[in-house]
């Protein structure tokens, strides 16, 4: 069993995957997305697995792409926006690398748009993402060893301000180490 270096969480639009690949190719680790575990074991769209088969159904998906990734998957991890709704997710976050990035609605929008096939935004969008986001930020604070703002900055500058806050260094070969700060007694 091993545990990933970094867990990005986060709301559609935060992020996650485009910082997510840049910080796993940073820490010469993969990357691995919850989401995409989800499409390719029900071989279908989430849009999809929503409509016809509900969201209580693809929350159960999720809960064991997060469990079966959580376990097996050393590298960068993002989870899906919603993964965090379920109490044993966050307790399986506990003690982890967990990085909630923190996006305003006018740049979710500008990054993935609002009429993207996501089922939980498919009316009224803009004040669905806001209630979205008041049910769920608490969820992600909670969760989160660091909350990294993504407001004004490039994908670079925030797998920079992550690295930093986990304090995450490559190390000779690309193998991803906590810096040691040496102290002069």
């Amino acid at each position: 069993m091993t545990s990933p270096v970094v867990v990005l969480i986060g709301p559609p639009g935060a992020g996650k995957s485009t910082v997510g690949a840049l910080l796993a190719e940073r820490l010469g680790v993969g990357y691995r997305d919850t989401d995409a575990d989800v499409v390719a074991t029900a071989g279908r769209p989430i849009a999809e697995i929503f409509i016809d088969q509900g969201e209580a159904h693809f929350r159960g998906l999720e809960r064991e792409a997060v469990r079966t990734a959580l376990d097996e998957h050393p590298g960068v991890l993002a989870l899906g926006g919603g993964a965090i709704l379920d109490e044993g997710t966050r307790t399986l976050l506990t003690g982890l690398p967990v990085i909630f990035l923190d996006v305003e609605l006018a740049d979710a929008v500008k990054r993935v748009g609002l009429d993207a096939p996501r089922p939980l935004l498919a009316v009224n969008p803009r004040k669905q993402w806001r209630e979205l986001m008041e049910r769920r930020r608490p969820l992600y604070t909670e969760v989160a060893r660091a909350v990294i703002p993504t407001a004004e900055r490039t994908p670079a500058q925030v797998a920079e301000a992550i690295l930093d806050a986990l304090e995450l260094r490559p190390a000779a070969g690309g193998t991803p180490q906590a810096a040691h700060r040496e102290e002069n007694a």
